[in-house]
């Protein structure tokens, strides 16, 4: 059965995905040293991402049901470039999420993806 937050990704619910979120969570990003934190700045940022990613994709989940730590690899298409990434999260005791990793690779998918999140997140 699919972790809930892959579900709410994959059925582009942002609410659903939010709701799975600490108040508190802190965010690493791929692209910024220092990391984001709160609720607010990760529903912006995972907004801006549905938008930005074109054909997204989970392909698999590593971690077994009720662990702490969780790894969901996707890929998908940004204009011409393809990319394969991980989404790295971990939960507190509460089952909430607290930190939430992003990875992606190819470096030019990546440096395309900056460019992207940088357009839609300074104009909203």
């Amino acid at each position: 059965m699919a972790h809930p937050f892959r579900a709410a990704i994959e059925a582009r619910d942002l609410d659903a995905a939010v709701a799975l979120l600490r108040d508190d969570v802190v965010f690493r990003s791929p692209v910024v040293f220092t990391p984001y934190q709160g609720r607010a700045a990760l529903r912006q940022i995972l907004a801006a991402v549905m938008d930005v990613f074109q054909d997204f994709r989970y392909v698999r989940e590593i971690g077994a049901d009720g662990a702490r730590d969780h790894a969901l690899v996707f890929e998908a298409r940004l204009g011409d470039k393809q990319l394969q990434g991980c989404d790295f999260i971990s939960f507190d005791d509460d089952g909430a999420i607290a930190e939430f990793t992003v990875m992606v690779r190819p470096m030019q998918a990546m440096l395309a993806l900056a460019e992207a999140m940088k357009e839609r997140l300074a104009a909203g």
